[in-house]
């Protein structure tokens, strides 16, 4: 399993997180034999979204004793009606009830990731403030009892207005080539420019991200559901994620022992079986041209990683003051360019990376 580091607390969060938002319908006991696999096999973050209240007291089970070995994001207006079933809600008391009832069935004193649920439109922005819950989870971060604040979104410019509030430790949102490549559905919000920018913002300003939908809601997966028409594997559209700026974990959800095998085919798969590269056929006209970091282009001849010069360029451009030190770090710098083409002749996404190296090597060493 690899691990990266929450840029705002210093935390280590492992690359494949575990959602437990299509789990509700599994028996208590193997809720609870999922949770632990999981964490037996590395994973330790997870986003307790659920689909049903059902799956709080066995996921407590779970980590009990351990509880230090694990993180997770609990969302403020995602409640539950008295069947269990979830739902969501912007009153205060609600809320409150919610959490209190979460916490004592997990059977935990703090939360690692307190998010503002599903902030999509201006609307909810108004509302968190007007009702309380913006000032009530600030009071629980202040007191500990919240470690870190973040929210879920699947808007650009609404995500955008709360980092703006500087308090924003992780932000969850929706990714995968079908929203990026703008084959959208009513989620995939934003065009291929917003929501890359965004991801830029986040990495530049020590926000990390968390992966909803990262399978299209499992239409990329198969044939006949693909807006491509073309499948891709869970091991393409997970690297696909994480090649993305700030993105620290994927969280997609399972339904049982037998999803969560599965993923965890994940760490020990190949690069040739994570190369998303065939997602090029696709691309808009307004995303050729530009890098995604895919590294298909590799190997170099002359050792340069591609796609991580090509990031920290896009990075330090947006304002991250921590890429050009990064950059100077690598063994290899776009100065050591060949000018052989062999990159230009293999890069799906059509980008003439010669001239990008040049460029890159000019930024970098002025």
């Amino acid at each position: 399993m690899e691990y990266r580091k929450l840029p705002r607390g210093g935390e280590t969060i492992g690359t494949l997180g575990i959602g437990m938002g299509g789990i509700q319908n599994a028996p208590e006991g193997e809720i609870q034999a999922v949770v632990e696999k999981a964490v037996e096999n590395g994973i330790n973050y997870f986003d307790l979204c659920a689909g049903g209240y059902s799956v709080y007291r066995p996921f407590g089970r779970a980590v009990k004793g351990g509880r230090d070995k694990v993180k997770f994001q609990l969302h403020f207006g995602a409640v539950y009606n008295d069947k269990g079933e979830y739902g969501w809600s912007r009153d205060l008391d609600e809320i409150k009830r919610t959490f209190e009832r979460e916490m004592n069935d997990l059977g935990t004193d703090y939360v690692d990731f307190g998010f503002l649920h599903c902030v999509d439109e201006q609307s909810d922005i108004d509302d968190i403030y007007k009702n309380g819950i913006f000032d009530y989870v600030s009071h629980l971060h202040k007191s500990g009892v919240v470690r870190h604040m973040g929210f879920s979104s699947h808007t650009p410019s609404v995500a955008n207005k709360l980092l703006d509030t500087g308090v924003m430790d992780m932000m969850m949102f929706s990714v995968n080539a079908a929203y990026d490549l703008e084959f959208n559905d009513e989620l995939g919000i934003g065009s291929s420019g917003e929501r890359s920018a965004l991801c830029r913002r986040c990495q530049a300003e020590g926000v990390g991200i968390s992966v909803m939908k990262p399978f299209h809601g499992g239409q990329l997966l198969a044939d006949n559901t693909s807006p491509f028409r073309h499948a891709l594997t869970k091991n393409q559209c997970i690297q696909y994620c994480l090649d993305r700026p700030a993105v620290l974990t994927v969280v997609p959800g399972v339904r049982g022992l037998n999803d969560l095998i599965e993923l965890l085919r994940y760490p020990a798969s190949s690069r040739e079986e994570r190369d998303y590269s065939v997602i090029a056929q696709f691309t808009p006209q307004s995303a050729v041209g530009n890098c995604v970091y895919c590294n298909h282009c590799q190997p170099c001849p002359a050792g340069i990683d591609i796609g991580i010069v090509n990031k920290y360029y896009d990075l330090a451009l947006a304002g991250d003051k921590m890429a050009e030190n990064h950059y100077s770090k690598l063994e290899v710098g776009a100065d050591a360019c060949l000018q052989c083409g062999h990159c230009n002749s293999r890069c799906p996404f059509k980008v003439d990376q010669q001239a990008k190296m040049l460029a890159i090597a000019q930024y970098f060493n002025k």
